[in-house]
């Protein structure tokens, strides 16, 4: 998910810049160039970490710039699919649910939520289960499994699609639901063998 990526490239450090160290000018132009950007490749690009190497400068005639090769490190946000995440809902529409994982929205569409018929509360804004009475609301925590990632597109962003339609997924709540109800059908069957021996 959070990953330490080291990545090689070249920069213009502008002569603005030329009278700070060179490995700081370096640092806020990589910032400023890669900083939040969402790339196929590397995700969701967070922070800048650490310059490893600096080049020596080269000039190109008609612009006043230095361009340097540097190496340097950044800490990036790359969803991989069947992951296992937690997160908080942070948006519940009549289609789903938004889950914030990390820096980017993920959607549970309303058939992956639960093994239930979810109907939307619009006043509320709540999806409750028919069968169940399981409730979600924003703020609630989720865990989930991703099934579909996308790190392109025109909105430049990055976007991932979320299942809970499986054992030991869905709002915390309703795992430890589930455990506690396995413990007890356990520990009955447990008293029920131990009657027969008797």
């Amino acid at each position: 998910m959070f990953e330490l990526v080291t990545i090689e490239d070249i920069i213009r450090i502008p002569p603005s810049l030329f009278d700070r160290d060179l490995e700081e000018a370096a640092l806020e132009v990589l910032r400023n160039e890669y900083e939040g950007i969402t790339d196929p490749d590397l995700g969701k690009v967070i922070s800048v970490v650490d310059i490893l190497d600096v080049g020596i400068g080269k000039l190109i005639p008609g612009d006043g710039a230095s361009y340097h090769s540097v190496k340097f490190t950044v800490v990036a946000f790359k969803p991989k699919v069947n992951e296992i995440v937690e997160g908080i809902v942070v948006e519940v529409v009549d289609f789903g649910i938004f889950v914030r994982v990390g820096p980017i929205d993920g959607l549970c569409h309303i058939s992956q939520v639960a093994d239930d018929f979810f109907s939307y509360d619009s006043k509320n804004a709540v999806l409750i289960g028919k069968t169940k009475g399981y409730k979600i609301q924003v703020d609630d925590v989720v865990r989930a499994r991703i099934v579909a990632v996308s790190m392109s597109g025109p909105d430049k962003t990055g976007k991932f699609a979320l299942s809970m339609r499986h054992p030991y997924l869905g709002k915390l709540e309703w795992i430890q639901a589930q455990i506690q109800q396995e413990l007890q059908s356990e520990e009955a069957k447990k008293k029920a063998t131990k009657k027969e021996g008797e």
